[in-house]
């Protein structure tokens, strides 16, 4: 087993503490951000999804054609494209990306972000749409002969694709804290993605997962990935002071934004975890920061472990004794992060989970 490290990829610069710069879809900006992923050592990168934003299999595109080994996971709201021709698209970007293609399944948290693509759909009843979307897709991509599916949001005739996908196996991850989305993921995920959740938290859904899927006719052991927004300075005193000006800077914008986090509510499962956390205290653990999340009510990934690339390289590797052997790390200043995380931390984690694979062996 080894660690796997993940990225985030963006349409133009933005973050919590950088206000939208430049056009809103940038090739330029992508191409650039893309690369120096694959120079700081990334395995791959993810490709949001949001209802006012550049399309991701386009993004996606872009950015494959501009690098050689860095692998892109894309995410997807099932209900807005018909199953038959999602697996079909996938499977034509697979191709392209020859063979560097995962897809992250979104449900969708948020009833206004999903109304604002007209989707109007009870979030209970998304999930039962997103297994039936699973379960055409997969028959799509692998079934040799035309199939036909009679579901309840979803129903294929003689249903077929003559182009499968370059992988044998494109890999799904999936995201979701609800019961309806713990059930799903046990059922079709290879991979399930968790927010940056402290170490007990994180344990008790791995532990939980694990026990669902053993009832199951799975081929592969279910696998975890987690995300953080790590802080990194030369010393954790001067990680703690950035941390605090990353705060100023994120409650400035969302003032100038005309938004209080007072004002603001968490639909979502995942999300309502991370207010709990950051509402009982900010710090957990050795270095786990819930300043952000506090400030953004738990809206997206926004965790932060702060401290010396050594310290939050420690932390991290503690997530992987968990068996989460998958990690997602995006900074508040996107790029110049990224280039950081190369140098200090990423070297730092891959030497920990190194040595800890040798000596299991031995």
């Amino acid at each position: 087993m080894t660690i796997q490290i993940l990225g985030m990829i963006g349409h133009r610069e933005a973050s919590e503490i950088i206000a939208p710069q430049g056009a809103v879809f940038n090739p330029s900006y992508i191409a650039e951000f893309a690369q120096a992923h694959e120079q700081a050592g990334f395995d791959r990168v993810l490709i949001g999804q949001w209802s006012d934003q550049p399309d991701g299999f386009l993004v996606a595109a872009h950015a494959g054609a501009h690098t050689t080994d860095l692998k892109f996971l894309l995410a997807h709201r099932p209900g807005f494209v018909a199953p038959t021709l999602a697996a079909r698209k996938f499977a034509t970007l697979d191709h392209l990306l020859k063979g560097r293609l995962a897809i992250h399944v979104i449900t969708g948290g948020s009833d206004p972000e999903q109304q604002r693509d007209g989707d109007f759909v009870a979030k209970p009843e998304r999930y039962a749409r997103t297994k039936e979307f699973l379960e055409i897709i997969k028959q799509v991509w692998y079934n040799p002969q035309p199939f036909d599916y009679d579901g309840q949001h979803f129903q294929v005739k003689d249903g077929f694709s003559e182009l499968k996908p370059f992988q044998k196996h494109i890999p799904i991850y999936f995201g979701g804290a609800s019961a309806e989305a713990l059930q799903v993921a046990a059922e079709h995920a290879d991979v399930f993605a968790l927010w940056g959740e402290p170490l007990a938290g994180a344990a008790q859904i791995v532990q939980q997962l694990h026990q669902q899927t053993q009832s199951l006719a799975r081929k592969t052991a279910l696998a975890f990935n987690i995300s953080f927004r790590p802080i990194i300075a030369d010393t954790e005193q001067q990680a703690w002071e950035k941390a605090q000006h990353i705060y100023a800077l994120t409650e400035q914008q969302l003032a100038e934004k005309g938004l209080r986090k007072d004002r603001q509510t968490a639909q979502s499962t995942g999300a309502q975890r991370l207010v709990a956390y950051a509402q009982n205290q900010q710090r957990h653990d050795q270095n786990l920061w819930t300043g952000i999340t506090s400030l953004v009510h738990g809206n997206h990934n926004s965790t932060a472990l702060v401290g010396t690339p050594e310290q939050v390289a420690d932390s991290l590797f503690n997530y992987y004794q968990l068996g989460i052997e998958s990690v997602l790390i995006r900074g508040f200043d996107p790029l110049n992060d990224v280039i950081d995380y190369g140098k200090a931390l990423i070297p730092q984690l891959r030497e920990r989970v190194r040595h800890h694979d040798l000596a299991k062996i031995a």
